[in-house]
């Protein structure tokens, strides 16, 4: 049977969500436990590829599996076998054509930072600090000059992957970006078709710009033209996938 299952993560300690040659990794966790129940690999579609250090509470994976037992066994069996990092929250039988990644209609990200004058060691695996006041309403009237379906290069590089529909091409449909305040947070929401390569943290890491008074909101649209360039690239510890949408 062909299963979706949504799960979520901390990735302080891992190198991404893919598989790779050095360095632990989210799929290769849930394939290594996977592997346990028929003794051959069984691999698995993520539907957003985080990176080194950024969090997840709605990754989505897909993949086919020979389980004649109730869903809610496995989902036990095989939380029991994961490292205690990575928890599955729900298992679903799927089309047999189902892609977690290709079957996405959106992906919903979440950028927090900690604005306080003190440093909390209990946030900063989750969020980046930074101490100076930032103006929220400044960021949000520049995030809006982001909303659309635009050419997002100045904020990141399209994937290669040869099989990929988004290759080389970095236009996006963003459709909500928020910028909110709750009590020391803010906190940035994203939503969007795709994302490009480290786009929600340079989109990010531009708007804490405008926050501290760098940059006005205007110039948001000389950015996009890349006739200015952009920000840095918020840490990865403040993002987290909150949802991968489908149309199911």
């Amino acid at each position: 049977m062909r299963l979706l299952a949504i799960l979520e993560y901390d990735g302080t300690e891992f190198q991404g969500f893919q598989i790779q040659k050095n360095g632990r990794s989210v799929q290769a966790e849930l394939e290594r436990a996977l592997y346990d129940f028929g003794k051959t690999r069984i691999v698995t579609v993520g539907g957003g590829r985080t990176d080194a250090g950024v969090h997840a509470k709605g990754q989505t994976v897909s993949f086919t599996i020979e389980w004649a037992r109730d869903l809610e066994i496995f989902k036990r069996a095989w939380n029991a076998k994961l490292p205690n990092d990575i928890f599955v929250r729900r298992v679903r039988v799927v089309d047999e054509k189902f892609s977690a990644r290709y079957s996405a209609t959106s992906r919903v990200y979440q950028y927090r930072v900690w604005n306080h004058p003190e440093r909390d060691v209990f946030k900063t695996r989750y969020a980046h600090w930074i101490y100076e006041t930032l103006d929220v309403n400044a960021m949000q009237s520049a995030a809006h000059c982001l909303i659309g379906k635009k050419d997002f290069s100045a904020f990141g590089t399209p994937p290669q992957g040869a099989i990929d529909r988004h290759r080389h091409n970095p236009v996006r449909d963003v459709m909500r970006l928020e910028v909110t305040r709750d009590g020391d947070e803010i906190i940035f929401t994203i939503e969007a078709n795709a994302f490009l390569y480290r786009m929600v943290r340079r989109i990010v890491g531009t708007l804490l710009l405008v926050g501290r008074g760098v940059m006005p909101p205007s110039e948001m649209e000389n950015v996009i033209q890349r006739k200015r360039r952009s920000g840095f690239s918020a840490p990865p510890n403040g993002l987290t996938l909150l949802e991968i949408k489908y149309n199911l």
